[in-house]
């Protein structure tokens, strides 16, 4: 047999009573929301991730600096000029002055109006080459030479043409070094040619003056005012000829 008991009836504070014997419609509690979570997307795998990578992804499509190519814009390789165009390297004009000097009688100086000084970087690059074949390590002295010798002959040159030359330092090297050819070839011939003989200054001699006669044609036609002191600007080569060929013989 059940006991009853007389029990008070629990009262809530106003609002918070569950069942209110007016209205007598139940009014759920809701569950407070913290103020400033974020909203999160539906499709987010990631919590805690309150923006959505796929359209971030879509927005930023193209590169970095709105341009259309590989690297901010459209780049055409074929456009491209070659490496040794862009490094002022030209092989078939080198060829053509190089070529220009094997005929000592008959020397070309239109090409040597562009000077430049990769033919004879070449060139002084093959004559120690050859000087170290036979023994004999002078890449510091011929360098200064070729220095020492390009200052003097544009001084003298420039002294003698008065106000009338025009002939400049970066000039005057190039000539000096593409007229260094019969000098290289000397010391590739002196490999063969017995030492401290008659047909060793010989060979020399003939080199020498190959090479003299080249840098003074040169030196008059690329520069203004050098044709009436032709023959003091051929002695000032032949002094600086001279001295490179003494490298070779001794």
């Amino acid at each position: 047999m059940a006991r009853e008991f007389g029990a008070p009836p629990v009262i809530f504070p106003s609002g918070g009573n569950p069942t209110v014997a007016t209205g007598g419609n139940i009014q759920q509690r809701r569950v407070p929301t913290a103020p400033f979570q974020p909203s999160r997307p539906s499709n987010s795998g990631i919590p805690f991730m309150s923006f959505d990578i796929g359209s971030s992804a879509t927005n930023t499509a193209g590169p970095i600096g709105g341009g259309t190519g590989p690297i901010g814009g459209a780049t055409n390789f074929d456009e491209e000029e070659p490496l040794l165009d862009e490094l002022g390297i030209h092989p078939d004009q080198i060829w053509k002055k190089t070529k220009s000097i094997l005929n000592p009688f008959r020397v070309n100086p239109t090409f040597h109006k562009d000077s430049d000084l990769s033919g004879p970087i070449f060139l002084y690059l093959s004559f120690c080459l050859f000087q170290l074949l036979a023994g004999k390590i002078q890449f510091g002295v011929i360098l200064g030479w070729i220095v020492v010798s390009s200052i003097f002959l544009y001084i003298v040159f420039n002294m003698l043409a008065g106000r009338n030359g025009n002939l400049d330092l970066h000039t005057c090297t190039s000539v000096i070094g593409y007229c260094l050819l019969p000098v290289v070839i000397l010391s590739a011939v002196s490999l063969f040619v017995p030492q401290n003989g008659a047909i060793r200054y010989g060979v020399a001699g003939v080199f020498v003056i190959w090479a003299t006669r080249a840098c003074t044609n040169l030196m008059v036609a690329v520069a203004d005012g050098g044709e009436e002191h032709r023959g003091l600007i051929a002695y000032a080569c032949f002094l600086i000829y001279t001295l490179f060929s003494l490298l070779v013989i001794f």
